[in-house]
């Protein structure tokens, strides 16, 4: 019998829960002051019925010492902070994953807005409740009681995660003021777990939003890594959710401003007609968040292709020349090169290259040749394309070259023609010609025949260009079955 993902999620979090339990109940025997509590994402995503890795416990009524002492009885311990009483526990049995757990905390911001910069005491007398205050949202500040097994929940977030709202705990502007990233904070859950920001909330962050970009002494108040490691989340759980808050919250203009001149930004109505550049972006965005991109890559898309479809078009409104007599049409010339430029020079302005997970790697040269290469498909007819560069661009390099078909794919989706009908002709050739060039069973393609020694040996060149262009003839006459031994490779160089 094979279970439902829903249910092996929730035979997870029971037998897990069941450790902690027993775990509690250790240590109350040992303290009976003790209280051990899960916080944090794990009961949130408990709440909901999602999978969580990450275990947070608060315990109360005993000291970090004794704790300590408890935890090496029973597993394994790395004191993580010993000022805020913040402990990394393995148990010996394994019965979990690794679990951070914490003393209650105090914390008092200095009011400069940067991530973090607060002084933050332990107490281990402190009640769970005045630890759960200084939290950002209600949904984070629940907290379940492993010996009683009642939830406590002074602010109403266990309602706010069944209403599918980001609420900040207390007043929002206070929040915000605390931690300025707390804003992308929001937008990345509003994303995420497909919540909506409550009113009040999304009041304040959009009236703080310019305060991201703070400094302080010369230095960032909120550093681009904390900046690209939110970004990157929100665009990448949900890209055209993304694209809309990060706008409507006046994220984008902050963050991105060069995104800004593309709404308006008009494109030919025989070739677009879904609208400007700015409502083009957002339908691509669409397509990767949809069940036909699923269908055709197997996957969600990674953070490279989600950012090369946001700026792929970045360069039209630098380069839109209108149509000055009859005939004519509004072109953008050259925008696939000044938009790489500028994907390059905002990748690094963010640090995306900073952050990185299972999905999310951005390297800013290569989002700039994605960007540089979009039009790929459209300067030259792929049914007549040589092997060679097919096989530069799609097949040297598979990760990169399946970037690029993911993008052309959310483009040529997005780019809905006079007829109503999305422009996907040129991507399905292209399709078709690797699949031919890689064979029904081949993954890769076959070794060159020669190299650029053999060349110089068989007909005495000298090293040159002469002999770059000599392999470039041969591979093409290998790719496309004229030449498929070593043999014939020898007799092509002669010849030619």
């Amino acid at each position: 019998m094979q279970l439902s993902a829903r249910a092996s999620r929730q035979l997870a979090h029971t037998l897990r829960l069941t450790a902690l339990s027993r775990l509690a109940k250790a240590l109350a025997l040992q303290f009976p002051t003790s209280r051990v509590y899960l916080v944090g994402g794990y009961l949130r995503d408990l709440i909901m019925g999602h999978d969580s890795k990450d275990i947070d416990l608060v315990v109360s009524g005993v000291t970090a010492r004794n704790l300590e002492r408890f935890l090496r009885r029973v597993g394994t311990v790395n004191l993580v902070g010993r000022t805020f009483g913040v402990f990394k526990f393995i148990p010996k049995h394994k019965t979990v994953p690794a679990i951070d757990i914490a003393l209650p905390r105090r914390e008092r911001a200095f009011g400069t807005g940067g991530y973090r910069d607060v002084a933050v005491q332990s107490d281990w007398k402190l009640p769970i409740e005045e630890d759960l205050s200084r939290r950002d949202f209600t949904m984070n500040a629940l907290a379940w009681d492993l010996l009683t097994h009642k939830l406590i929940d002074p602010f109403g977030g266990e309602r706010d995660i069944h209403a599918r709202r980001v609420r900040a705990v207390g007043k929002a502007e206070v929040r915000f003021k605390e931690d300025y990233s707390r804003m992308l904070r929001a937008l990345r859950f509003a994303c995420q777990l497909d919540f909506t920001v409550e009113p009040k909330t999304w009041r304040a962050l959009a009236a703080s939003i310019t305060r991201i970009n703070a400094t302080r002494a010369g230095e960032r108040v909120v550093p681009y890594e904390i900046i690209a490691k939110e970004l990157l989340k929100a665009f990448c759980a949900n890209p055209p959710c993304a694209f809309d808050l990060f706008d409507t919250s006046g994220a984008t203009k902050v963050l991105m401003p060069e995104l800004i001149p593309m709404k308006r930004c008009p494109q030919p109505r025989a070739y677009h007609r879904e609208g400007d550049v700015w409502t083009h972006t957002r339908l691509a965005l669409a397509v990767l968040a949809g069940s036909r991109f699923a269908k055709e890559f197997g996957s969600a898309p990674n953070a490279e292709v989600v950012m090369a479809v946001l700026f792929h078009d970045i360069g039209k409104p630098r380069t839109i020349v209108m149509p000055k007599a009859r005939g004519e049409r509004i072109r953008f010339d050259g925008h696939d090169k000044i938009g790489a430029q500028m994907a390059c020079r905002i990748s690094e302005r963010l640090r995306l290259s900073s952050y990185k997970d299972e999905r999310i790697d951005v390297d800013a040269e290569r989002l700039a040749w994605l960007v540089g290469h979009h039009l790929l498909l459209i300067s030259g007819d792929p049914r007549a394309m040589r092997a060679t560069t097919i096989e530069r661009h799609y097949l040297r390099d598979r990760r990169l070259g399946d970037a690029l078909l993911a993008l052309q794919f959310a483009d040529g989706s997005a780019t809905i023609g006079a007829n109503g009908a999305s422009a996907l002709r040129e991507y399905r050739a292209m399709r078709k010609r690797i699949a031919t060039l890689l064979g029904t069973r081949r993954l890769t393609l076959p070794p060159p025949l020669l190299n650029g020694h053999d060349i110089m040996r068989v007909v005495h060149l000298q090293p040159g260009p002469e002999v770059g262009q000599a392999l470039h003839r041969l591979r093409e006459a290998q790719l496309s079955g004229k030449v498929k031994t070593r043999h014939e490779a020898l007799t092509f160089i002669k010849r030619v």
